[in-house]
Formats: C-alpha cells, sequence, structure tokens
C-alpha cells in the first residue's frame, strides 16, 4: 500500500468507478468526483496527494483546453500538486502544453492497470520527496531564525573580542577556510554562523556536525551519503551533510577527534570538491564554505602523528582563537545581562537586572566553563529568582567552585605558597598583570619574573 490520497476528476462514472476500484488496492485513499467545479471543496476537506484529472468535461470537447485551465487552478491553490492529465485523445503537442504548464505526467485512456500504477506510483515518490523537501525548509528556516535571534550579535567589548569582530569584518566575504580554536564553551559555533551570516552563502544552509558524537561507522554515511541497497538499512539514496549543505557553508565542529583513515577521507573530498556515496563509484560536485573548529591542539597533534599535517594546511587558512571568559572580563556582565533578557522572557519572569552583589561575584568568578557555563548559570538564575532582580543566591555560585579558591596546607614551602600567592592574584584579576602585580606589592616586571619562575 503506497503511502498517498489520490483524487480523480472525470465526467464518465464508469471510468470513476473503474479508478476507485483498482487504485484502492494500492493507495491510503481514493476520492473521485464528476466535476472539477468541486476542487475546492475537496482540497479543502482532504489531505491529497496526487490528481488525475481528466481534460475534457463538454460533450464533443477533444482540444484539452478545459484540462489546462484546471491544472493551472489547481497549481494556483498550491504550486506542489502532483498533478496527472489523462485523455482519450492522443496529441503530442498537447502533452508537451500540458508539462509546461506544470502537470507531471500525461496518460491516454483507456489506460492499462499496469502503467497507471506505475504512473502514480513514480508522482507519489515525487510528492513525498517535495514534502521532505518543505518540511526540511521550514526546519531550517525555523533553525536559522532561532540561531539569529539567539546570536544577533557577538556580545563583548573586550580587546580580544574586537580583534575578533576586526577579522571577522575581513574574512567572512570570502570562502576562505576557517579553523576556530578555543575551549570548550568560548562560543565556537556562534562565531562559525556569524562568518555564515555575513558570508556571500548567507541565503544558502549552515550545515552544522558534530564530530565528537558521530559514530566513527557512520562517517562516510552522514557526511557523504550513500546509494539504495549499499548496506542493509539503505532502503532509498540518501545524500549526504556535504550535497545538503552545497552552496553554502558547512561547519564541522570537534574536528580534533577524527581518527587518521576519516581525516584522509575528508582530505581527499576537500581537495577535489566532489562527494562518492557509499555503493556508487559516480563523482558528485560540492561547493560549500568550510569552517572547523576544535578544542584540541592541532599543532601539537601533528607534531605526535595523529593528525595530518597536510588536512591542518587544508582547514585553517585563517585560523581565530576564541579567548576564555576569565580571560575578558569586561564582558561577563555584558553577556550576564545579554542571558537575562533571554531566559526573562522565555520562563516569563519580570526580572530587569543582576544586583551589585550578585554582579560582584559574577566578575570574580573563574568560569572554566566559559560562556556556556555563564549563560547556564543566568538561566538557572532566572528560574530560582523570586524578585525582579538576581541575588547572589540565585547565582548558586559557592566558594568552592571558584577556580582562583586553591586550598594552602601545612606542608607547601615558603616557595610554593609564593608560586600560589602568584596564581591567585593572577586568577583574580583575570590576567590583567597590573592589578595583579598592584595587589602583590610587585612591579610589573617583578611579576613577570615569578610568572616565568613558576611556568605560570
Amino acid at each position: 500500500m503506497t503511502e498517498a490520497n489520490v483524487l480523480v476528476i472525470d465526467d464518465d462514472d464508469d471510468i470513476l468507478l473503474s479508478a476507485k476500484l483498482f487504485l484502492k488496492q494500492h493507495f491510503n485513499q481514493v476520492v473521485t468526483c464528476k466535476s472539477p467545479k468541486e476542487i475546492n471543496v475537496l482540497l479543502s476537506h482532504n489531505e491529497i496527494d496526487i490528481i488525475l484529472l481528466d481534460m475534457n468535461y463538454q460533450k464533443g470537447a477533444s482540444d484539452g483546453r478545459e484540462g489546462l485551465y484546471w491544472l493551472e487552478h489547481i497549481l494556483s491553490i498550491d504550486k506542489d500538486y502532483v498533478v496527472i492529465l489523462m485523455t482519450a485523445y492522443g496529441n503530442v503537442e498537447l502533452a508537451v502544453q500540458a508539462i509546461k504548464k506544470g502537470a507531471v505526467d500525461f496518460i491516454l485512456k483507456p489506460w492499462e492497470n499496469d502503467k497507471l500504477y506505475a504512473t502514480l506510483s513514480a508522482a507519489s515518490k515525487l510528492r513525498q520527496s517535495t514534502k521532505k523537501v518543505k518540511k526540511l525548509e521550514k526546519i531550517h528556516s525555523s533553525l536559522q531564525n532561532d540561531i539569529a535571534r539567539k546570536f544577533e550579535n557577538i556580545i563583548g567589548s573586550s580587546a580580544p573580542i574586537k580583534q575578533l569582530q576586526h577579522t571577522l569584518v575581513k574574512v567572512a566575504p570570502t570562502d576562505a577556510n576557517v579553523l576556530i580554536l578555543g575551549e570548550n564553551g568560548t562560543g565556537k559555533q556562534v562565531f562559525a554562523y556569524e562568518l555564515h551570516k555575513h558570508s556571500l552563502r548567507k541565503n544558502h544552509i549552515f550545515m552544522h556536525v558534530d564530530l565528537g558524537s558521530l559514530n566513527e561507522n557512520l562517517f562516510e554515511s552522514e557526511l557523504f551519503g550513500y546509494a539504495k541497497g549499499a548496506f542493509t538499512d539503505a532502503r532509498d539514496d540518501r545524500p549526504g551533510r556535504f550535497e545538503l549543505a552545497d552552496n553554502g557553508t558547512i561547519f564541522l565542529d570537534e574536528i580534533g577527534n577524527l581518527s587518521l583513515p576519516l581525516q584522509s577521507k575528508l582530505l581527499t573530498v576537500l581537495q577535489n570538491r566532489t562527494v562518492t556515496r557509499i555503493g556508487e563509484s559516480k563523482e558528485r560536485k560540492v561547493n560549500v564554505r568550510l569552517i572547523t573548529a576544535t578544542n584540541m591542539p592541532l599543532n601539537e597533534m601533528v607534531g605526535k602523528g595523529t593528525f595530518r599535517q597536510d588536512l591542518l594546511f587544508r582547514i585553517n587558512t585563517v585560523e581565530l582563537m576564541l579567548p576564555p571568559l576569565h580571560e575578558r572580563a569586561e564582558d561577563v556582565l555584558l553577556l550576564a545581562n545579554h542571558f537575562l533578557q533571554t531566559f526573562s522572557v522565555k520562563y516569563h519572569k519580570g526580572i530587569s537586572r543582576i544586583d551589585d552583589k550578585a554582579g560582584k561575584t559574577l566578575l570574580n568568578y573563574h568560569w572554566p566553563g566559559n560562556v556556556r557555563e555563564l549563560q547556564h548559570v543566568i538561566e538557572r538564575a532566572v528560574i530560582m529568582a523570586d524578585g525582579h532582580e538576581i541575588t547572589e543566591t540565585d547565582l548558586q555560585l559557592s566558594p568552592q567552585r571558584f577556580g582562583s579558591a586553591t586550598p594552602v596546607t601545612a606542608n607547601m614551602d615558603l616557595e610554593e605558597m609564593e608560586r600560589m600567592m602568584v596564581q591567585k592574584a593572577i586568577d583574580t584579576h583575570k590576567g590583567n598583570i597590573s592589578r595583579a602585580a598592584a595587589e602583590l606589592g610587585l612591579t610589573r616586571a617583578a611579576l613577570y619574573r615569578r610568572i616565568e619562575k613558576f611556568g605560570l
């Protein structure tokens, strides 16, 4: 049984009965009617996939003009309806005209049942394919809108962020491959999307692929696609992520997790700009802009032989290093207030501000989880808050969670205690050497000597 609903329109009762008796054996639902004037009502009350439409309704008519008129009318309601025209008068010119106006196929009466079924079966596959594409487009549009709202701009006024924004302006309009480096939670996906949003490919798809969560056995089928019958569960042809992202941007996150054999396969695709689906020998051209990201030290991995040097050369035409949040302390409250507004709306809370004590707590925290951790902390605080502002209690940042709170034990010697004091001052002031030196009563030069001495 084919998952499709068929509407048959013909002024001949015998044709309608014959079509219904045969087609209901193969399709979910078969609806029939004698007059095309009923089309609007039938389409509004039934989920129709395929329309089998006669071309002549007036006695003696054989020119097919009525069928062409109703064809245009149906497609004006929804251009994705699959319409097959039928007539007792074979006319090549008429068939060509019908196809040009949007008909999917043209069959002659009386038909052969096998041919009718084959025609409608092919039409059903076309309809299902169109529906899937529309669904994917809606999902993509929704995701893109959601991402655009969530990451309207890169939030920050610190020097590192301003420098990155300056680089983005230069790099985004090009097709240069970009490698984004940084700790977990620093916003690598945000920057990748900003590159896409300001590129010449912004009206095409942004395809995010998390290589870290992708099973190694599924790598080729997910990225490059497969042909029907290529393996046990391959029931249909399926394009891979590279094909789906054609003319757009593909963002390969956690690229440092790839094994050497998979690195080799990816390099071949990037060099040739083609993909070959599993089970096929045909090469398919792909035109994508590549952005990759990782928190792993790729240069060190190249030295150890765990990452291909030629692949690294291929992916990092431009390299962006995202700073950890504790190195951009000026941005903490900007980001916190941004997340506050977002989650206050999401959870229908009338929270307007972060109080001063909570603000100081946010500034003094080390943020080992970076921007992502800050986002989660503010989301939880918004949920837990009772009043119209976020308090220190709402943040739930206990002293044990502060990265700078390192215990001093009785077994430490003087040099070790000095090292810890230097480290604590640097952490407290988020890497600001001038402030750390002032707290320790040292000059900047003296502090730098101690940093070098202790390897900090």
